[in-house]
């Protein structure tokens, strides 16, 4: 089966509007073009902390995951780039995301089902984290990324806090082992033009 990295991303249960104050440090921070610009990269699936059953046992399938995000800041959109390890198999995939700036959004579309994800970025520590259902015990999620693999201490300490901060158990935490990848050597140069997913060996 097909694992793709916009699954642990953004294809959880559709978000939930975030009400509760204790959530207002991660939910509802806009997007600027700044925002965009600064997303604009390369960039490493560092762990996530899952309450959904269901998604919980795919993300454990995931053995590393690193991505592209071009943004395009006219008809703000993300085109997503991304290189998973599962299963001892490199898969590529393409896909793009629709931002909702005024939410602090990034979301996908499957048919007539848009499923959502609030960002938080971290600029001095060159991260970043998405929040799913934060107002849902039960489908909560947190993914959190960073601009390489090895991340410092204290970069660690914001995914940390934001787990805290959400109620979820930091022993939960499914953490990504870079010694499985089975992407990097294989890469080629990312093409916008690539529209199918292609399976490495």
């Amino acid at each position: 089966m097909e694992l793709r990295m916009v699954l642990v991303i953004v294809s959880l249960l559709p978000l939930l509007e975030a009400q509760n104050p204790q959530h207002a440090n991660i939910t509802g921070i806009p997007i600027t073009n700044d925002t965009l610009d600064w997303l604009s990269g390369k960039w490493f699936y560092i762990g996530s902390v899952i309450n959904n059953l269901k998604f919980k046992q795919e993300a454990q399938k995931v053995q590393t995951d690193y991505f592209y995000f071009t943004p395009n800041l006219t008809d703000d959109t993300i085109l997503l780039q991304e290189y998973q390890t599962t299963e001892d198999r490199c898969v590529y995939n393409i896909s793009k995301l629709t931002v909702q700036r005024e939410n602090g959004t990034i979301s996908r579309c499957e048919g007539a089902i848009e499923y959502v994800a609030h960002l938080k970025v971290f600029k001095k520590h060159m991260s970043f984290l998405l929040a799913f259902s934060p107002e849902d015990e039960k489908n909560r999620a947190l993914s959190f990324y960073a601009n390489k693999p090895d991340i410092a201490p204290e970069v660690l300490e914001e995914f940390q806090k934001a787990i805290k901060s959400l109620g979820m158990n930091e022993s939960e935490v499914i953490y990504i082992d870079w010694k499985k990848d089975k992407c990097s050597q294989q890469e080629t140069q990312p093409d916008p033009e690539r529209k199918k997913t292609e399976e490495e060996p």
